[in-house]
């Protein structure tokens, strides 16, 4: 299983009311989220991997020099992301407290948490989980090696499992092809304008019927809106594509009902009043560890 940390954080920060805080009083409502979807996700789909990936640069610069107005409306200032005030310092804490359970965090440098997803999906040799907030990942969907989309829209009560047929109910469009379907359509969330006079039934027609856009810019009867803007359209390609070739070290992601740093986080766990939260994890843990056999 493999977690758009930041699409979760996200959620449980808005999801969680901003009266539940610390014991000083600071807000803790991010962390103490977050951990209770991990320890639902455990206890309902019982992975036998866990990685909980990260921003470790939301806007690089391969994306921002291609297309400028990428995530452009979700800067604060700089290159800082307009990141709630409340939120921001929940962050690290929530690195701390899945580092001492036993999840491994990773980022990496100038990547986002969907390229990390990315790479790990697709150097896995097991099936995959991907538990996201963001339809970009959609693009990850492949029946053949089963891997599969647990999308979070309606929240961790209700998610929405995209394989290929659920990928091409919704959008008329095989899953590997989303990200063409994006880039023509144009995706506001992202800062992405799309091709001027496609909308979605326009985009999904046309990857149907050519596959990709690189085949659609190649063929004889390429479409007159775009070639009209061949310029966006080639930049975009690897803007809207997520990255499956990070360079990442090797990972023992493996599960663990066992802490991987127990003095610590008994240290966070006072510091932060999660002891509530912890020990629902740990209790999924128990469950899944004990039907696992270790790998």
């Amino acid at each position: 299983m493999l977690l758009d940390t930041p699409s979760l954080y996200f959620r449980a920060f808005y999801g969680v009311p901003g009266s539940v805080v610390s014991p000083r009083g600071e807000p803790v409502n991010a962390v103490r989220g977050l951990i209770d979807m991990v320890a639902r996700l455990v206890d309902t789909r019982r992975p036998t991997h866990l990685v909980a990936a990260m921003d470790h640069d939301w806007r690089p610069a391969f994306r921002t020099d291609l297309i400028p107005s990428y995530k452009a409306h979700r800067v604060a200032y700089g290159d800082v992301e307009e990141v709630p005030d409340l939120l921001s310092p929940q962050v690290p804490v929530i690195e701390d407290v899945l580092g001492a359970v036993g999840i491994v965090v990773i980022g990496a440098t100038g990547y986002e948490a969907d390229d990390v997803i990315g790479t790990l999906a697709t150097r896995s040799p097991d099936p995959v989980e991907v538990v996201t907030g963001d339809r970009d990942l959609f693009q990850l969907v492949d029946d053949s090696r089963g891997v599969r989309v647990l999308y979070t829209q309606k929240g961790l009560a209700n998610l929405a499992t995209f394989d290929e047929a659920a990928v091409r109910e919704k959008y008329g469009i095989p899953g590997r092809a989303y990200a063409d379907f994006a880039l023509l359509r144009g995706d506001p969330s992202d800062g992405l304008p799309g091709v001027p006079g496609i909308g979605e039934k326009t985009a999904a027609a046309l990857v149907t019927k050519y596959g990709s856009v690189e085949a659609m810019l190649a063929a004889p009867d390429a479409p007159a809106k775009v070639l009209a803007h061949r310029a966006y359209v080639e930049a975009a390609l690897p803007v809207v594509a997520v990255a499956k070739d990070v360079d990442l070290p090797e990972l023992d992601d493996r599960l663990c009902a066992t802490p991987r740093d127990p003095a610590r986080l008994v240290e966070l766990s006072d510091r932060w009043g999660l002891d509530s939260p912890l020990n629902r994890l740990f209790a999924a843990l128990d469950k899944a560890c004990e039907t696992t056999p270790p790998s």
